[in-house]
């Protein structure tokens, strides 16, 4: 699909044009301890198909904590280098196993890795990348930046940015931002919107201060939102259920 056909499929309404999803590798293993849940990986893919479908051009940034989860007793004392090596190989099982289930889907996918592993993916350039979302292809980022000491968040921040993407759209187990774990504490309130800096000072964990500060600099709205629930990413697309939105305002 071509950008000019992309713009015409889009409704008018829709505040967003090309968007990054970002993950915890947690998401991805359902009710498991670690590991991959195929049930969930497939209901992730169709939430992705969906918004793909609306003519939006999709990324995706994952990250590797259920994988690293079970080998962290092996990562115990392990070099903090090494032990994030392990955690960018875990991004692309990851990675992998998001494509094999949006293909099954037919949707056109491609796992671009920083670390390059041409066997079974491509190498990150910049220019392809957005090459590949202008046709319509969904691409999903894998091996974090390719250094260690930078986080997934960091990683979905900066691919972000360079992407030229119109908002990050943070997937995680609550609907939105909260003074304090609504878990924890039923009277916890939840913000429609905040500002970069409010999440920053009040140390709400959004996403780490780097990833936030590399927002606010390229002024990339985060929109969080609960990703657990079947068709919410489509929803937030079209501005209705229940997220935040971190801007600059």
């Amino acid at each position: 699909m071509t950008t000019a056909t992309a713009e015409k499929q889009m409704p008018k309404t829709m505040p967003y044009k090309r968007v990054l999803l970002k993950m915890s590798g947690e998401v991805l293993m359902g009710e498991k301890e670690f590991g991959l849940d195929s049930n969930t990986v497939n209901r992730v893919a169709r939430d992705i198909k969906q918004v793909a479908d609306m003519g939006i051009e999709v990324c995706v940034s994952v990250g590797a904590g259920n994988i690293f989860r079970g080998v962290s007793g092996a990562a115990e004392g392990m070099d903090r280098t090494q032990a994030d090596y392990m955690g960018m190989l875990g991004i692309v099982i990851n990675a992998l196993a998001l494509q094999s289930a949006l293909e099954a889907l037919k949707v056109e996918t491609r796992v671009m890795s920083a670390i390059p592993m041409s066997a079974i993916c491509e190498p990150y350039i910049r220019r392809k990348a957005m090459r590949h979302m202008e046709k319509g292809r969904v691409v999903i980022f894998a091996a974090g930046t390719g250094n260690p000491y930078f986080t997934s968040d960091t990683t979905a921040a900066l691919r972000a940015s360079e992407m030229n993407c119109n908002a990050i759209l943070k997937g995680t187990k609550v609907d939105g931002v909260y003074t304090a774990d609504p878990k924890k504490d039923p009277s916890a309130k939840r913000f429609d919107s905040i500002s970069y800096m409010d999440v920053l000072t009040k140390d709400l964990r959004v996403m780490d201060a780097t990833a936030i500060s590399l927002a606010r600099e390229n002024n990339i709205p985060i929109v969080i939102f609960n990703v657990r629930e079947e068709g919410n990413f489509a929803r937030v697309m079209k501005g209705e259920g229940t997220f935040t939105t971190v801007t600059s305002k």
